[in-house]
């Protein structure tokens, strides 16, 4: 684990019409994984405006990649993710800071 951890970023392409639904079960994930071993934090964006290619974006802070890897692989969450599939394309990928200004 280092101090920083790692950055996980999910964009989707969703139509603006199935968004509410998606958050709706987004929610049973996210709960799901809060309880994982090296969750710090998660939120879900939407676009403000309804042709956005990407309706959505998961921004999620772990301790680490492979903490963020066995979340996911968690089988209490494949269920809700392979729903999520049918209405949404997922664009996933886990990220480390190169440059910070505050």
């Amino acid at each position: 684990m280092t101090d920083n951890g790692v950055t996980f970023i999910n964009v989707f392409e969703i139509s603006a019409d199935q968004v509410e639904e998606f958050v709706d079960n987004w929610h049973e994930r996210a709960r799901i994984m809060r309880a994982a071993p090296g969750f710090r934090d998660v939120r879900l964006h939407r676009a403000l405006l309804p042709d956005a290619r990407f309706q959505l974006v998961n921004v999620a802070h772990w301790d680490s990649a492979e903490a963020c890897d066995a979340a996911g692989a968690n089988p209490a969450v494949l269920p809700s993710v392979a729903a999520a599939r049918k209405v949404a394309s997922a664009n996933p990928a886990v990220y480390e800071v190169v440059a910070e200004y505050l």
